[in-house]
Order: C-alpha cells, then sequence, then structure tokens
C-alpha cells in the first residue's frame, strides 16, 4: 500500500480526528490538533491565566451507563495522579467545581494550577499522540503566536513536517462529523505558514487553505455553521464569541514532558 496516506514529501500535512492524527503521526515531526470549538479555545484561554491543561480523552457517541462510569473514575485517578482539578461537562458545572470545556466558564472561574480537561476530540488526540512528539493547541485565538513558533523550531519542511489535525465533531453514533470551523482554523494556520515559505502543501493541506481563503466572513461562519449553532442552542452563544477572537493570544500551548499544554 506504500505511503500513500501520509502525504509523503511535503512539509505541510492535513488531516481529520483521531485516525487522522496517527496515520500523519507516523512520519511527522510535529503534531498541531485544531480544535475551536471548543478543545483548542479552552486551551489557549488557560494557559493565558497559567493553568497546566492535561488532556484526557473522552469516550464519543453513545456509551453505556458502565462506560460513563469507568471513563469518569479514569479521569478522576488520572487528576489525582497529577495533583489536578478535574473539570467538568459545560451543562455540570458547580461553585465548587467552576472549570470545564467552556471557554467562557475558564476565563471566570479562579486559578488552578493543572486541570484535566476531558475531550472526545481535540483532547483525545492530544492524548493519543506520542510521548516523544511536540504537540501544539492552535485555534483562531493564536494563529500567529502557533505558526511562528513552529517556524522558529524548524516544522513545516518535508524534513521536519507538521500535521495539521482537524479535530471535526462527533456524530450521535460517535463517527467523524467534519466541523467547518475546524477545517477554516486549519486552513487559516496552514496559510500563516506557507506565507513564511513553509511547504509545499500536501493536496489535502493546499485544499484547507483554499477553504479558508474562500471564506470571507470567518466569524459569521463559525457562529453559523453546525458547531456554533448547537453552542448557542445550549446557552453557549459567548463559548462562539471567545472562540472567534481573531489572533489576540501571543501564548502558544505546547505539550510538555508531563503530557501537559503550558506555553511554548
Amino acid at each position: 500500500m506504500g505511503d500513500w496516506d501520509m502525504q509523503t514529501g511535503t512539509g505541510i500535512r492535513f488531516e481529520w480526528g483521531s485516525a487522522g492524527a496517527g496515520r500523519l503521526a507516523r512520519e511527522a515531526a510535529c503534531l498541531v490538533t485544531v480544535d475551536v470549538l471548543s478543545f483548542s479555545t479552552t486551551v489557549s484561554v488557560a494557559v493565558e491565566k497559567g493553568i497546566r491543561v492535561l488532556p484526557f480523552g473522552w469516550p464519543g457517541g453513545p456509551a453505556t451507563e458502565a462506560e460513563q462510569i469507568s471513563a469518569t473514575e479514569a479521569a478522576e485517578a488520572y487528576a489525582r495522579q497529577w495533583d489536578a482539578r478535574l473539570a467538568a461537562h459545560r451543562t455540570t458545572v458547580t461553585p465548587s467545581n467552576p472549570w470545564s470545556l467552556s471557554p467562557a466558564h475558564l476565563r471566570a472561574a479562579p486559578f488552578v494550577a493543572r486541570l484535566v480537561l476531558p475531550s472526545p476530540n481535540g483532547a483525545a488526540i492530544a492524548a493519543a499522540a506520542p510521548s516523544g512528539m511536540q504537540v501544539v493547541a492552535a485555534c483562531l485565538r493564536n494563529i500567529t503566536a502557533v505558526s511562528r513558533w513552529l517556524t522558529s523550531h524548524g516544522y513545516g519542511t518535508p524534513e521536519h513536517p507538521v500535521a495539521v489535525i482537524a479535530a471535526g465533531e462527533r456524530w450521535p453514533d460517535g463517527s467523524l462529523r467534519p466541523a467547518l470551523e475546524d477545517l477554516l482554523g486549519a486552513g487559516y494556520l496552514i496559510c500563516d505558514l506557507h506565507s513564511q515559505g513553509r511547504g509545499p502543501l500536501s493536496t489535502e493541506a493546499a485544499a484547507a487553505m483554499a477553504s479558508y481563503e474562500s471564506t470571507a466572513d470567518i466569524v459569521h461562519a463559525v457562529a453559523t455553521s453546525a458547531s456554533g449553532r448547537r453552542l448557542a442552542a445550549m446557552g453557549f452563544v459567548a463559548d462562539v464569541a471567545i472562540a472567534t477572537e481573531d489572533d489576540v493570544c501571543a501564548l502558544v500551548p505546547v505539550r510538555d514532558g508531563d503530557g501537559a499544554f503550558a506555553p511554548g
């Protein structure tokens, strides 16, 4: 079968979800997870507050009660291992546990040194990446900072390729739902890297960049996307607003030796 699935010979590569990340990670020097609504955005807000974020892969799609209990117990044990707080679900925050995947919740919550942040998409990709690989969390808020960090570290060439992964969302059956906001975020980053002379682009990366370049109003596109409308219907319009803050964060969340995102 060869290397058809790894976009070999290019400096900037693009794929979707955990499966795509697993494929490209076999040859990439650095992996960037793009989960605009909301893991990567929430990580950027956390890093601004000085919080180290430990990603934790959460089951996506349907799960039995026993599976949910098992996942919760595993997350709690992981938090205890690192003396960290465990983030709640957006809809179950309490005064004693105000931290969640919601960037608005996290922006308002008090400081903690370490936070375990579960998610079935961006967090799952980061948590599953090989331990020796550089992993970066990118979103619309920190594109320039991430792009400059990658180029300053020599990534984005055929010798040191970067894999840009659009995390996507999940359909009710647990399968990957390609998400517009992640395609646009990935395309934005790829565009910036390309403008700095990185590449060449794989065909997939070029298509993602073209999607970004042909979208006149990114804020409107994200807000009216399926994911944006879903969060708005749940009462989390503020999360969408934070996620569409354009290039306001100068910090780059990079996974460290403990598996936590901290400023790179």
